[in-house]
């Protein structure tokens, strides 16, 4: 038999690979579908990609690549017999087989065992041979197979905070010594021993001293305080109090220079009176843990439960359209986008409609591929297929006793796919849902090119009005937007006088170190929302191209188009003393109906003069340029923003890429450009001798000219004083890099900006939106009249913490879909929210 099994594999033994260092395999997870090893069919792996496939999709592969040989993998799970002694431990068939596959977390592992099962199957004939078959196999097959059970997870990552980052127990954790120096620690109240700050607090284990932190790049802020109490006592371990929950805490080593674990935090909290056991924080359902209890205020119990409507019997329900997202541990701000965004009949036709075309043109390695995984998500969301109801049996035993769990779906290919590079999203921390709408939008718009676009259902022209307070001109511009930001104005809270006694009352209580009273939450009314969006908003480094000078002046927004679905956000999260965003406790009486009509744009009134269309002159030293030693960059300006805590090269560039027009237009193009990997390098300067970039060779040929620049480097350089439409132009120009772009402004003529354009205009696909022209087919106007569809709520005190859950209206039903689990909604919390999503009321 050894030498048949020899003799069979000859023929593909050129196409078996063993797994290097950097190939990932995966062992978990189909590329097209979200089959796994649990699955009915299995998973099988190609012993020479090691991409994954369902059994419904392994022939596509095996078609287009030609690869014959895969790893079948099945995993059976089942309830485990019980003897006298108990429960045992869940055995596993095959010791080595799956060794980095975990149990599944909707079976209890005390509950539950499973038998895994591994074999090669060889394609087309489907003949199989079962693993492990060490003897019978030729060595390197051997080799080969051993090395992908034994391989490390696909989303294993190097980085810091990755998701399998593993933290260690502290060498000094079990042989701490602490002073009995008879220090207790208050419930509330904290303030470091040294400069009185009262955020990024750690408790040193030792003697319980209270100290700051560091400025961290999560903008936790403070003086360094509690490293330097380590300098002074080399006690090495403390705990960050603003966080502190019964099954989490934040342990720093400041010997280990790194974050650690203690396994023993309970008896050394004990020690200081803090009993971790019986704190009350809201709740770990789902492995969330909400670190709602910073500024000394109580628990947003009643969020908590409004939002996910605890305490209320939901019914479940399942099939197309109800399937649940299983929580990587902080990913419901992705999940909760997702749903929303597929309940939508434009990315359902854009991606799920075009299924099979996008799966039979998808890359050799479609987990890479954006719209493959669009199409895949989509698709597990919308066919039922991963949310199908208990059968029988499981009705009667889990059903009644509240223990069925629906099997929802696992997004780890399509998180580390749309975070890929992204130093917020590619990490383990919970993220703001709003930025990463935003991100998503993005990503569909650069993936999107030939094909149908999706956002232009959510692409909608702000006509912005500036007018110079000492000239009275007017300036009318137009921009690309997707979201409406909408403030919430607390001096028009209806309950404003109880806000006030609450406030007061918080004060007292701080100063004497007693329990704060129960938080009181502000009810704004929508008109006031709207009232507050129209506020003229005062621009005081306005650049007047009437004085050509500085100037104040005032700017007010309106709809030059209304899209199809208006997604509005409610600004509840604010940036305090730290620059931690945090959230402002509210409820507004969303309304069911809104009618926009009244905000749209009027453009040029009667009466009213235009600024002449100048640009700004750039005042830079003579020197700038060639010469080494100077740079025209006001260095007081950058220590004032290093100050903040944005390191001192990144604040030199922001200030010389922004033309020395001070902290304020340096810190927008600071904001926008945190995410860049060179964002801290030292400042390049160009040389005099370098020629701008040409239209050969800025990249047009690579790039596509329907992949609009990014409105956020658009809106940056047009704060400048530049006209949108040489923005534009340059962003284009110089393949959308900001710092390029603005280099191509300053070195190019008019009569160059004139050729150019010239050329763009000829080598331009006909579909290239005009962003000043409301009838482009890419802008959908119509009437300003909507009705609400869906909306994200967040629980906790910030973006940085907490949990997201959706609701959405569906067959004339609300149903809120909180990880894995949809129900029907009973009472779904339209005040909480935090982003709302409308769609269009037909014209008639």
């Amino acid at each position: 038999m050894a030498a048949d099994l020899g003799e069979l594999l000859v023929p593909y033994m050129p196409t078996i690979r063993v797994p290097r260092t950097g190939d990932r395999v995966f062992k978990s997870e189909c590329a097209f579908s979200y089959d796994s090893p649990e699955s009915e069919g299995g998973l099988y792996v190609c012993m020479n990609t090691f991409l994954g496939f369902g059994r419904e999709h392994v022939e596509r592969h095996y078609r287009k690549t030609g690869q014959s040989v895969y790893m079948h993998l099945k995993r059976h799970v089942k309830e485990k017999v019980t003897g006298a002694a108990g429960g045992a431990i869940p055995r596993r068939r095959n010791g080595k087989v799956f060794l980095d596959l975990e149990l599944n977390g909707d079976f209890n592992g005390d509950e539950y065992e499973c038998e895994d099962e591994a074999k090669l199957v060889i394609f087309p004939d489907h003949f199989e041979i079962p693993l492990p078959n060490i003897e019978e196999l030729p060595a390197l097959v051997t080799i080969a197979c051993d090395a992908v059970l034994n391989a490390a997870s696909a989303y294993k990552k190097q980085e810091p905070d990755s998701w399998d980052d593993e933290i260690q127990v502290s060498k000094h954790a079990r042989s701490l010594r602490q002073q009995d120096n008879g220090v207790k620690i208050p419930p509330s109240g904290w303030k470091c021993q040294k400069c009185e700050m009262k955020e990024n607090l750690w408790l040193n284990l030792s003697d319980g001293a209270v100290l700051c932190g560091k400025w961290f790049f999560d903008g936790a802020g403070g003086n360094g305080h509690a490293l330097d109490h380590f300098k002074d006592t080399n006690f090495p371990l403390a705990v960050k109090l603003d966080n502190l929950t019964p099954d989490i805490a934040d342990i720093y080593s400041f010997d280990e220079e790194e974050a650690v674990l203690d396994p023993q935090i309970s008896e050394h909290l004990q020690h200081f009176g803090i009993d971790i056991i019986q704190i009350q924080r809201n709740g770990t359902d789902n492995g969330h843990h909400n670190t709602d209890n910073t500024n000394n205020v109580r628990p947003r119990v009643s969020e908590w439960e409004v939002i996910q409507e605890s305490g209320m019997k939901l019914k479940a329900v399942y099939g197309s359209g109800f399937t649940g997202i299983k929580n990587l541990g902080n990913s419901c701000y992705l999940g909760t986008i997702m749903q929303v965004l597929f309940s939508i009949p434009e990315f359902q036709r854009a991606y799920v409609g075009n299924l099979q075309r996008i799966y039979d043109y998808s890359p050799l390695d479609p987990s890479t591929d954006f719209s493959t995984q669009m199409a895949k998500l989509g698709h597990g969301l919308l066919s039922g297929l991963y949310s199908k109801p208990p059968m029988k049996s499981e009705l009667i035993e889990q059903v009644m006793k509240e223990e069925y769990k629906p099997k929802g779906i696992s997004l780890k290919m399509f998180k580390a796919l749309v975070s890929n590079g992204h130093p917020e999203f590619s990490s383990n921390r919970q993220q703001d849902a709003q930025k990463f709408f935003l991100h998503l939008i993005n990503l569909v718009e650069r993936n999107s090119v030939g094909s149908e676009n999706p956002n232009d259902a959510f692409r909608y022209l702000v006509e912005e009005r500036v007018q110079c307070c000492q000239t009275q001109k007017v300036r009318y511009t137009q921009k690309v937007d997707y979201l409406m930001q909408l403030p919430a104005p607390i001096e028009a809270a209806s309950n404003r006088e109880e806000l006030i006694a609450y406030e007061t009352k918080r004060n007292e209580a701080e100063e004497n170190m007693r329990a704060p009273p129960e938080p009181v939450r502000a009810r704004i009314p929508f008109t006031a929302c709207l009232q507050a969006f129209t506020e003229p908003e005062n621009v005081p480094d306005f650049w007047s191209s009437e004085l050509q000078a500085k100037s104040a002046g005032v700017k007010t927004s309106r709809f030059a188009s209304f899209p199809e679905y208006l997604v509005v956000q409610i600004k509840k999260f604010t940036f305090v003393v730290d620059w931690v965003p945090k959230k402002v406790d509210l409820s507004i009486d969303i309304p069911d109906f809104l009618d926009l009509s009244r905000l749209r744009g009027t453009g040029l009134q009667a009466g009213e003069q235009e600024l002449p269309d100048l640009t700004p002159p750039i005042v830079l030293p003579e020197d700038t340029r060639g010469k080494k030693g100077s740079t025209g960059i006001d260095e007081s300006a950058a220590m004032q923003l290093a100050e903040m805590g944005f390191p001192l090269e990144a604040c030199r560039k922001a200030i010389y890429y922004t033309g020395n027009m001070g902290p304020e237009m340096a810190l927008n193009w600071i904001i926008a450009h945190m995410e860049e990997p060179d964002f801290a390098e030292p400042l390049a300067l160009p040389t005099f001798m370098e020629p701008g970039p040409s239209v050969a060779s800025s990249g047009l040929a690579a790039t596509p000219l329907d992949n609009h620049p990014p409105e956020e480097s658009i809106a940056i350089l047009t704060s400048m004083g530049f006209p949108r439409r040489h923005t534009v132009q340059a962003l284009k120009a110089t393949n959308n890099n900001l710092e390029r772009a603005l280099d191509w402004i300053f070195t190019h003529t008019e009569r160059e900006e004139e050729e150019t354009s010239d050329a763009l205009s000829d080598m331009a696909d006909t579909t290239e939106p005009n962003d000043s022209d409301a009838s482009d087919p890419r802008i959908k106007d119509g009437p300003g009249r909507y009705e609400l569809f869906a909306f994200i709520s967040h629980i906790g005190a910030s973006t940085m913490s907490g949990h997201y859950v959706c609701h959405i209206k569906k067959e004339g039903r609300w149903v809120i879909f909180n990880d894995h689990k949809v129900c029907l909604s009973e009472r779904p919390p339209k005040d909480l929210g935090y982003i709302y999503f409308y769609r269009r009321l037909s014209s008639s």
